[in-house]
């Protein structure tokens, strides 16, 4: 079964565009999605969880959302440290295109939206947060994490939710296993918060 398009660079889905509000206690953002992206009727129960639990990002330096969509966990990490960089990153062309739109439109101007490839390889990531796209299979996804949780500079953290039922308890088994030390930092409905340091 061919379970989300979001996945394909150019998504095959018809254009479609939507409007939905992410509302959290310190922020309110109106975020323009399309069909072909992930979750865009409404914001993700995982992505509202991962930002109502972590702590605040680092004030500076470079963070990173991994697996950016249309931008609410990119845009809610701009918001809290304004003088850091946030890379936003996605395979999907037509979410890093929303992610874009939806910085500009929030004034957030330190959001740099783009495809994997796009990012500097010197660049190191003082924080990571993401809602990772578990469904891609697992050796595309421990692809994926050991590439970014690479570049976590020295102190640095990162933070995913992952559904229970999907896997988070393994995950965090298989990334201690590959020196990465993991701890679930929270658990709340069906998501697990998993913190993970830099080697």
């Amino acid at each position: 079964m061919h379970v989300a398009h979001y996945f394909e660079e150019s998504p095959q889905a018809a254009s479609r565009p939507g409007v939905v509000n992410l509302v959290l206690p310190d922020l309110h953002l109106r975020l323009e999605t399309d069909r072909g992206v992930f979750s865009p009727d409404r914001i993700d129960s995982g992505t509202r969880v991962l930002l109502e639990t972590v702590p605040p990002p680092p004030a500076g330096g470079d963070l990173l959302d991994l697996g950016c969509g249309y931008g609410p966990i990119a845009l809610t990490m701009a918001s809290r440290a304004p003088g850091a960089t946030v890379w936003a990153v996605d395979v999907n062309r037509r979410s890093v295109e929303l992610c874009e739109r939806n910085a500009k439109s929030a004034g957030l101007d330190k959001v740099r939206p783009v495809l994997p490839d796009e990012v500097p390889d010197d660049v190191r990531f003082q924080a990571i947060w993401s809602n990772p796209a578990i469904r891609i299979g697992k050796a595309a996804l421990h692809e994926m994490l050991t590439r970014w949780l690479g570049r976590l500079a020295h102190g640095g953290s990162a933070y995913l939710v992952v559904q229970k039922h999907l896997g988070s308890d393994s995950l965090q088994r298989w990334l201690n296993d590959q020196g990465l030390p993991t701890s679930r930092l929270a658990s709340r409905a069906a998501y697990r918060i998993l913190k993970v340091n830099a080697r």
